[in-house]
């Protein structure tokens, strides 16, 4: 039996998936015998009604909207309260349910690595990376990994007619969840594409549109594992088909050649080892109707909601939703992930 924190919540725009996945954790711990409390990072730990009201489980089909102290509640709390905190210095493990932000781009780790206690997924270095696309998209390239083209705003209209071509995707260049994403199909839209992007992020970016399958692959310690295809039923896999159950159609392992497969987990591992990720991650691609490759991200803290894809993906690997969530609990403990970075 391990003590576990499972940390959730967040000041971001996906603060209601981090609590859908904290939701999905908690109940799979528990049922493995594991002593678990809940913990948000911006009001503290959670008691058995606090618990009952946050981790409904349920997404919604749109970003909340932040609400104006969120982030300084956030700060105050992991700068002077977090590691005062007797459950988080209790336990054997801290189980991260966050997404985006600093609970997603290092500096919740590098905090966690001075109070000295063990937690899941990667170490601040490599989460730093993952979180920030350009960065991550100069690696994977440098290490083999095709990647679409892209370049970082400012974006013109013809910049995009002659280094990308129409239509482009414009993203956040650090957020995750589709989160501010927008496919711009005429020049017209771009400006507007740019500015949402950047009520999320002061950097965006624009990338070349890969028509064709979407594919994602779970990598669980250093393994892959199956490769999953999506088809969501709007034109992009965006937060709404991300999380509203049957606006996708998620199959793994995904029905494609065992040659693609093992491409794609080969990609998978090179992009993983890369970006120095630890415990797990999930990484995505576009495969056009040509037969071509391109890695879209990383993700170092996958999604583990009731929709999520890679408890899907250990699914079809023959690991059931807790034992997944206590290996990813073992590895973080017994540190089999590999070095903090």
């Amino acid at each position: 039996m391990m003590r576990i924190v499972v940390l959730t919540g967040g000041a971001t725009a996906e603060r209601a998936v981090a609590f859908a996945s904290a939701s999905q954790i908690v109940a799979a711990l528990r049922s493995r015998g594991h002593s678990v409390s809940v913990v948000d990072t911006v009001s503290g730990p959670l008691d058995d009604a606090a618990e009952r009201a946050q981790l409904g489980g349920v997404v919604g089909t749109a970003p909340p909207a932040d609400g104006p102290d969120l982030e300084a509640r956030e700060r105050r709390l992991l700068s002077e309260r977090l590691a005062e905190l007797d459950a988080v210095r209790r336990a054997d493990v801290v189980f991260l349910a966050v997404h985006g932000g600093v609970g997603e781009n290092g500096t919740l780790q590098a905090l966690l690595d001075v109070i000295g206690v063990p937690y899941t997924g990667s170490g601040p270095l490599a989460s730093a990376l993952a979180m920030d696309k350009d960065l991550a998209k100069r690696l994977f390239r440098a290490t083999g990994v095709p990647v679409p083209a892209w370049f970082m705003a400012p974006v013109a209209p013809e910049d995009v007619t002659t280094a990308l071509g129409w239509p482009v995707i414009v993203k956040p260049s650090k957020q995750g969840s589709s989160v501010g994403l927008t496919l711009v199909k005429k020049a017209q839209d771009l400006d507007a594409a740019v500015t949402l992007a950047a009520r999320y992020d002061d950097e965006v970016m624009a990338e070349q549109f890969i028509p064709g399958r979407e594919l994602t692959v779970g990598v669980l310690g250093d393994v892959p594992l199956p490769v999953g295809e999506i088809v969501p039923k709007h034109e992009l896999f965006d937060y709404e088909t991300k999380y509203t159950p049957g606006m996708s159609d998620e199959t793994f392992p995904a029905r494609i050649e065992t040659l693609l497969a093992r491409q794609l987990q080969e990609y998978a591992l090179m992009a993983h080892r890369a970006l120095k990720l630890g415990g797990y991650s999930r990484v995505d691609f576009r495969v056009s109707p040509e037969g071509d490759i391109f890695c879209l991200e990383a993700n170092s803290l996958p999604g583990m909601t009731r929709t999520s894809l890679f408890p899907q993906a250990a699914q079809a690997a023959g690991i059931a939703f807790p034992e997944l969530c206590e290996r990813i609990a073992r590895l973080a403990r017994n540190n089999e992930a590999g070095a903090r970075e």
